[in-house]
């Protein structure tokens, strides 16, 4: 079930989610419709705060970065192959050179700036079947994973950019929140006038 995606001001955006267990109800059909969501909205991730849920869950399929003909064909088969669920993770380090890349959010449409991250990341994690993970992660894969897990941390990649960005988009966040914006993939927005 496609689920609608919640827009930048919803308060669930900005609050620190909490852990879950095995017993959490209907975990795996929530799974599926966070996959079937993601698809419909053509995201490479997406954290359960985006459909209104503030637990630690998230998903990512990060296939579509490897179209980028500019990569070596080594970041391409590791893009093209990871795809994961992360329910309760830990982000155990975050390391190397900091790089800029240009990063967009379903919550916040039509709004892409560049954003910079450390290369290289290490996160413990339990997968769908409640087994724990850890993973090393460099370049794009770390990038999404960290965009991911600020979500599940109340943060959004606006909070990274200088003040004088965030007040450059300031009218353009407002409106994105009152859903004054078009957008293909259902959302729910906090402001919306409810006349139409």
């Amino acid at each position: 079930m496609i689920r609608p995606i919640v827009a930048y001001g919803t308060p669930v955006l900005k609050t620190k989610a909490k852990e879950i267990d095995q017993n959490t109800k209907e975990l795996s059909a929530l799974i599926e419709d966070m996959w079937e969501t993601m698809y419909a909205s053509n995201g490479v991730g997406l954290a359960a705060p985006q459909i209104g849920l503030s637990i630690r869950l998230f998903v990512i399929d990060a296939a579509p970065f490897a179209a980028d003909e500019e990569l070596d064909p080594k970041e391409i088969e590791e893009l093209e192959a990871f795809k994961r669920v992360f329910i309760n993770p830990v982000l155990l380090k975050e390391e190397g050179e900091k790089w800029d890349f240009n990063e967009g959010c379903l919550s916040i449409p039509d709004v892409r700036e560049d954003v910079e991250r450390h290369e290289n990341i290490t996160i413990e994690f339990l997968d769908e079947n409640f087994k724990p993970q850890t993973l090393q992660l460099e370049g794009l894969c770390a990038r999404v994973v960290q965009h991911e897990y600020d979500h599940i941390e109340g943060i959004l990649f606006t909070d990274h950019l200088s003040p004088l960005k965030k007040r450059l988009l300031k009218n353009k966040l407002n409106a994105i929140s009152k859903g004054a914006i078009h957008v293909d993939y259902p959302m729910k927005f906090p402001n919306q006038s409810k006349r139409k």
